[in-house]
């Protein structure tokens, strides 16, 4: 990045030197769970690539070079194995490739990044090789927006009969995640036969580098606009359509569902819900800031920090008139939980908090990813269900409580 940007953010500069010797010693996982969610989308046919990335880095400009020699590295081999006519192996390779540039670009957070932006056309060449070979129907989806476009994947599920309609989810992911985000196999919605919209909402991922930025509420546009889109669509059921948000997109999905009816459940995990989001911005790794303020395009940071008191759902919370869940860890570092038990007392629609005793932003426990999926998958399904707090111990055990 430029000596500008990296003196941008008062924080990034004093504690930089503090940031490498962390990284040092944590490796790739310092600050959230990334390694375990590379390792989930892409199989475990990825393991040594990560433990070479990992052994590799040793400070914070190593993230971008290791991530893309390696996807350089995987785009080669995919380039191989389609030459001698091995699509399944190339399909691998494609995806993993583009997940790599992904992580690439990542830590580096300016426009006009010469770099940055090559490694998003190597990023976006490899995912359309996979879409080429992936065996199952996955669209890219540009929506119109102030004379740009709001980018997004819809995921089809295989083998629809002729005529189906099936239910969407729209996923939303964090602030570190894009809308390729989705696992290469078993992606747990299309297993059960739901269609899923992966979207780059405003300041993520494609829709960024194209130029639209997010504000505090111009994710309910781009909510909008993609429900429209899935309603218009023949082979999605326009009565069942639903959210999953995860980290901040735990903060633009309830904004979404506030904003647009035509959802019919919403859930959320790894939590970003206090209010002005001072903990992610202020005692978290200062990579969140740095991130939030290149999305928003802020390059000065006390106009930022004034920005930032806009981040809050207390308006939107009581519009929200679906179903919600939400699942958090008791020791989130990035969200307090007393901000979720606050928030959660402002929503009137019926509610599950399922709070998961010691864990932290990246929710370790693997069952709570399946809760989410089975949780919005009963409710596309009109199954009922009892509004409720369950505390799940570090046992296991789980202690429920009415509303």
């Amino acid at each position: 990045m430029r000596v500008e940007t990296e003196r941008k953010m008062k924080r990034w500069r004093e504690q930089r030197w503090l940031l490498d010797q962390v990284i040092q010693s944590r490796g790739l996982d310092w600050d959230q769970g990334r390694t375990a969610k590379i390792l989930r989308n892409c199989g475990p046919g990825v393991e040594g690539d990560v433990r070479e990335i990992s052994r590799r880095v040793q400070k914070f400009t190593d993230i971008p070079r290791e991530f893309s020699r390696a996807a350089q590295r995987r785009e080669e081999l995919a380039r191989e194995a389609e030459k001698a006519g091995h699509e399944v192996e190339a399909r691998e390779h494609y995806y993993i490739a583009a997940i790599f540039y992904t992580n690439a670009m990542w830590a580096v957070y300016e426009d006009g990044n010469a770099k940055r932006i090559a490694w998003g056309e190597k990023k976006r060449a490899c995912y359309d090789k996979f879409i080429r070979f992936a065996g199952r129907p996955i669209e890219r989806v540009a929506l119109p927006y102030q004379g740009k476009s709001i980018e997004a994947l819809l995921h089809l599920p295989p083998r629809m009969k002729p005529g189906e309609k099936v239910p969407a989810v729209l996923y939303i992911p964090g602030m570190d995640g894009v809308k390729e985000d989705n696992p290469i196999y078993g992606d747990p919605f299309l297993e059960r036969g739901i269609a899923l919209l992966a979207i780059d909402g405003p300041g993520q991922g494609e829709t960024r580098a194209g130029g639209i930025k997010c504000t505090a509420a111009n994710y309910e546009d781009a909510g909008k606009l993609a429900c429209d889109y899935l309603a218009k669509r023949p082979e999605i059921d326009a009565n069942r359509l639903a959210i999953m948000g995860s980290s901040m997109g735990s903060y633009w999905g309830p904004r979404v569902a506030a904003a647009e009816p035509r959802f019919k459940a919403l859930a959320v995990s790894g939590v970003c819900v206090e209010p002005s989001q001072y903990t992610i911005f202020n005692t978290a790794s200062p990579t969140f800031k740095m991130n939030y303020m290149y999305m928003s395009g802020y390059d000065d940071e006390a106009a930022f920090d004034e920005f930032a008191k806009t981040l809050t759902l207390k308006e939107a919370a009581p519009k929200i008139a679906c179903p919600y869940l939400i699942v958090a860890g008791e020791d989130d570092e990035l969200c307090p939980i007393e901000f979720v038990y606050q928030l959660m007392d402002e929503v009137r629609s019926p509610k599950v908090l399922v709070v998961y005793e010691g864990e932290k932003h990246s929710i370790r426990n693997p069952r709570s990813r399946t809760l989410i999926v089975d949780w919005l998958t009963d409710r596309l399904q009109g199954k009922p269900f009892k509004p409720e707090k369950i505390y799940v111990e570090l046992s296991g055990k789980e202690v429920h409580t009415p509303w």
